[in-house]
């Protein structure tokens, strides 16, 4: 039993909700979402679409299912979907995809990890062929990309990778659920990072502390029917604006993530510094490479500082419930059992 106190860096989905955050949610206007649209519901929704530049927003309970929704609204079963390899669509979705999309998965490889280019997209990118061929009709792309450590696709690579997807006829899905680290990384706003693609999902409950919730967002025509998948997956709520609520309070916060960002820099040096392996964090992923990834767990566990594995790696996520202080002191044990 360590005795230590925790410092959780395992995910930035262990955030707490605060004071604030829980005072919104216990004041929220409320109404039957799945009969009526519940208003608070309705606002954090608008409030998402417009800060994606998108015609309209869907809350979801969790990431995942903004993502399936997407695929099974663009997918027929059998047609392939293109997805870098180690994207989240991919491996920490349960093959939701294939199961119940109807998708067949083809990961993209890649020279640099989570960097597909437009080239990438062009070559997996199956021409006309015989009636049996397979049919390749969406691309998925994720930014920040996880397993590449939280890595940034800015604009101008964007924009290339969709001009790539309309040559050869596929739609575009983004997995955005850390696009707000992506856009305060790049200083700019999340619509930029949205130019073109058909729909996209964005997290709520990791960067941004709330306790739930994710949004899928497109086309108004997309998010009718979005809803009605929504309601088909079990994903429909009551009184939603309580969840909600938090949500809009998350939004305001998005450029609190810049310290997220700064923490993990000063985390991966500190690392360096003790002589791990570890590559300059884009945003809040800290991905350090390690002799043995179970031993060093386990370690770091005795240490009270909790991380997770990661392609290989240890990883480290800064969040809003990790401070500075923090950081230095995870630095500080792991130090006392280095030297």
């Amino acid at each position: 039993m360590t005795q230590h106190a925790p410092l959780d860096f395992r995910s930035d989905t262990v955030t707490r909700p605060d004071q604030d955050m829980r005072l919104a949610m216990s004041a929220a206007e409320v109404a039957d979402d799945v009969l009526e649209h519940d208003p608070t519901m309705k606002a954090l929704e608008e409030r998402v679409a417009d800060l994606l530049g998108v015609a309209a927003a869907l809350w979801v309970p969790t990431g995942s299912m903004g993502n399936l929704i997407a695929l099974i609204a663009h997918l027929r079963p059998g047609d392939r979907f293109l997805a870098t390899r180690g994207a989240h669509v991919l491996d920490n979705e349960l093959g939701s995809a294939a199961w119940l999309a109807g998708g067949m998965p083809h990961p993209l490889d890649t020279a640099t990890p989570g960097r597909p280019t437009a080239d990438d997209v062009r070559a997996a990118t199956t021409g006309d062929g015989p009636y049996y061929s397979l049919r390749t009709t969406l691309l998925c792309l994720e930014n920040t990309h996880n397993s590449a450590g939280g890595a940034v696709t800015p604009p101008d690579q964007h924009a290339l990778l969709v001009s790539a997807a309309r040559e050869t006829g596929l739609k575009v899905h983004l997995d955005g659920a850390r696009l707000w680290n992506a856009a305060v990384a790049l200083g700019v706003p999340p619509a930029a990072l949205t130019v073109g693609v058909d729909t996209v999902q964005v997290c709520l409950s990791k960067g941004l502390g709330a306790p739930v919730g994710s949004v899928v967002a497109g086309t108004t025509e997309f998010v009718r029917e979005a809803r009605r998948i929504r309601k088909m997956l079990g994903g429909g709520v009551r009184q939603g604006g309580v969840l909600a609520a938090a949500g809009l309070v998350g939004l305001s916060r998005i450029d609190d993530l810049a310290v997220d960002h700064a923490n993990a820099k000063a985390l991966a040096k500190g690392l360096a510094d003790l002589g791990w392996q570890v590559a300059e964090p884009e945003t809040n992923i800290v991905l350090a490479g390690v002799p043995d990834l179970d031993v060093t767990l386990t370690g770091l566990r005795h240490l009270g500082v909790y991380a997770g594995p990661m392609a290989g790696k240890v990883r480290f996520v800064t969040h809003r419930d990790v401070t500075a202080a923090d950081v230095t002191e995870a630095l500080r044990r792991i130090q006392s059992v280095s030297s």
